[in-house]
C-alpha cells in the first residue's frame, strides 16, 4: 500500500474512532480533537502502531466506564464516560507520537522487526513505544479495577492501609490488573507485527518475547507512577465532600505526598522513565 492510501485509511479510521468516543463521552470536545490527530498518526505510521494505540483506547475507555456507580462515590474528579480531554490525551500519547514519526522517517515506512543486529536505533525507539503503551495501559487498568477491590489499599511506600483514591495506594487486584494489561498491549502488537513484517527465520519466534517485556512494562509502569503519587501527588482526605482529593485545602486533611505534580504530570513522567528502560531491555534481548 502506498503512503497517500495509507494515510487515507488511518484518517477514515481516526476519525470514525473519534467521532463515536466523542458521541459516547470517552473524549472531550477537544479530547476528540487530538484524539483524531494521534489516531491518524499512528495508523500512518504502522498498523501494529495503531493496533497497540486502539488496545489501550479501547480497553481503557471500556474499565473506566465499568462500575461507574461505585466510582462516582469515590473519586472526586469522576467524570461520566471518563471525557478525556486534549491534556490527558498528549499527556498519554505524546511520547509516542514523536517515536513513532522517528521510526517511519528512519524506516521509510517500513514496518521492521525487532533485531538490534540489523538495526538497533530502530528496535529501541519500538521497544519504547511498546513500553509506553504498556505502561499507559497498566496504570489504568490497575486504577480502574483496584478502587473496585474488595480490598483496601496499602501505600506503596509505607504499606499502611490509605482510603481508596489515594495517590499511591496499591491493591493485589491492581497489581495483576497491570501485568495483565501490558499482556494486553504485547499480544496487539505481535498479532500485527506476524501480518505485517517478514522477519529472518533466526528471530520469527524470538518477536513472541515482546509478550513477557510488555507485561514487566505494564506492571513497572503501574509501580513507577504509584510511587510517583505517593511521594511528589498530593492527596488528602476532605471533611465536606467525604473523598479523597487531589488539592490541599482547608477542609483537607493530608494522607501523603507533596503538591508537586498533578495526574498528568505523574503519568507523563511516569510513561517517561518506562519507556526508557522498555526500549534498553528491547535492545538488550533482540
Amino acid at each position: 500500500m502506498d503512503w497517500f492510501s495509507q494515510l487515507c485509511v488511518a484518517v477514515s479510521i481516526a476519525f470514525v474512532i473519534a467521532f463515536r468516543a466523542h458521541r459516547k463521552k470517552s473524549l472531550s470536545n477537544s479530547g476528540a480533537i487530538a484524539g483524531f490527530f494521534v489516531m491518524a498518526l499512528h495508523i500512518f505510521a504502522g498498523y501494529r502502531f495503531g493496533a497497540v494505540l486502539l488496545a489501550f483506547f479501547f480497553s481503557s475507555s471500556a474499565l473506566t466506564k465499568f462500575g461507574e456507580d461505585k466510582k462516582r462515590t469515590l473519586d472526586s474528579e469522576f467524570k461520566e464516560g471518563g471525557q478525556r480531554n486534549w491534556i490527558q490525551v498528549l499527556a498519554n500519547s505524546g511520547i509516542a507520537s514523536v517515536l513513532v514519526i522517528a521510526i517511519w522517517v528512519l524506516t521509510e515506512g517500513q514496518d521492521k522487526c525487532l533485531n538490534s543486529k540489523d538495526s538497533p536505533l530502530i528496535t529501541t525507539l519500538i521497544g519504547a513505544v511498546i513500553g509506553h503503551y504498556s505502561c499507559c495501559n497498566g496504570d489504568t487498568w490497575s486504577s480502574e479495577l483496584g478502587i473496585l477491590s474488595e480490598d483496601k489499599p496499602r501505600l506503596i511506600t509505607t504499606f499502611k492501609h490509605v482510603k481508596k483514591g489515594t495517590n499511591g495506594g496499591v491493591t493485589k487486584t491492581g497489581i495483576l490488573a497491570a501485568a495483565a494489561a501490558g499482556s494486553f498491549i504485547g499480544l496487539s502488537f505481535v498479532l500485527l507485527s506476524f501480518s505485517t513484517t517478514r522477519c529472518e527465520s533466526s528471530t520469527v519466534f524470538k518477536q513472541l518475547l515482546v509478550l513477557p517485556i510488555a507485561t514487566l512494562a505494564g506492571l513497572c509502569g503501574s509501580l513507577i507512577d504509584s510511587l510517583l503519587g505517593a511521594t511528589l501527588q498530593f492527596s488528602g482526605f476532605c471533611s465536606v465532600r467525604r473523598k479523597v482529593v487531589g488539592k490541599p485545602g482547608p477542609t483537607v486533611k493530608k494522607i501523603s505526598g507533596s503538591n508537586v505534580l498533578d495526574n498528568n504530570a505523574v503519568n507523563f513522567v511516569s510513561i517517561l522513565l518506562t519507556s526508557f528502560f522498555t526500549a534498553i531491555a528491547c535492545w538488550y534481548i533482540f
